[in-house]
């Protein structure tokens, strides 16, 4: 067996697609539901998208269910997706279907993939990139391993037309505008206690741009905007992730 070959090809391949990443309509930030559903719509629709996750998996809190049972939720909205994506699920009592979760991240992140969308694990943003016009450019990104190890090495950017912050409950990239731009720009309240009902709503709700250049969604919406977080009912997070490619695909028309 060649081990330079298994090499060469490894970080051939890799870098050929990280290389013409780094200029992209659109960077997700975030692989969990929305974001995957995200990159995906943008995706199909010909947008030149690529997702960036700091985890080593992607799907960020749907993997484990409910409380590490393996099985989300979703309403009638949220099914519709659930099958364009040809993610398996039945009904429990009427208006509320069940979805392994195992299936649903794996067949999501599989069709994002197969749609066009890049993914990249285990690289995090620590900055975001704002010229004189005050509108983002882009992201700034570094490995995860440099993040958790505390080293002080030099990140690189990516730049993109607009950029989606699907980082769930952290809003990791709202919270470096706000830190960084300052001005009142924007404020991330946080998010309230769970309330399933409303969270579900508020959430589709929430998703929109924020600051010009930058849209949140999912939980990341949600918590900017103050609004309850509604624990493992999965179907608003899945309508969110296609609402803000929606806002991007408008701009784009």
């Amino acid at each position: 067996m060649d081990e330079v070959l298994i090499s060469k090809a490894i970080t051939e391949s890799y870098m050929k697609d990280f290389i013409d990443s780094m200029v992209l309509d659109a960077a997700v930030v975030g692989g969990g539901p929305a974001g995957l559903v995200a990159a995906y719509h943008l995706a199909k629709e010909g947008v030149k998208v690529a997702l960036f996750e700091r985890k080593l998996s992607i799907g960020g809190g749907m993997w484990g269910g409910g409380m590490m049972f393996n099985r989300i939720v979703v309403q009638e909205a949220g099914k519709e997706i659930l099958d364009e994506l040809d993610v398996g699920c039945r009904m429990y009592e009427d208006g509320y279907y069940i979805a392994d979760a195992i299936e649903a991240v794996s067949t999501m992140t599989s069709r994002a993939v197969k749609a066009g969308a890049r993914i990249f694990n285990l690289i995090s943003v620590e900055d975001i990139v704002i010229r004189d016009d005050d509108r983002i450019h882009g992201i700034v990104i570094n490995w995860s391993a440099v993040e958790l190890s505390k080293l002080h090495v030099d990140p690189m950017t990516v730049i993109a037309n607009t950029v989606i912050d699907a980082t769930g409950h952290a809003a990791e990239v709202a919270r470096i505008v706000e830190r960084k731009v300052g001005r009142g720009a924007i404020a991330v309240k946080g998010e309230q206690s769970m309330w399933a009902e409303v969270g579900e709503a508020s959430v589709v709700e929430n998703t929109r741009e924020i600051y010009p250049g930058l849209i949140v969604a999912g939980m990341a919406a949600n918590a900017v905007l103050g609004s309850p977080r509604m624990g493992p009912v999965f179907g608003g997070m899945l309508l969110s992730g296609k609402k803000a490619a929606e806002v991007v695909l408008a701009r784009r028309a």
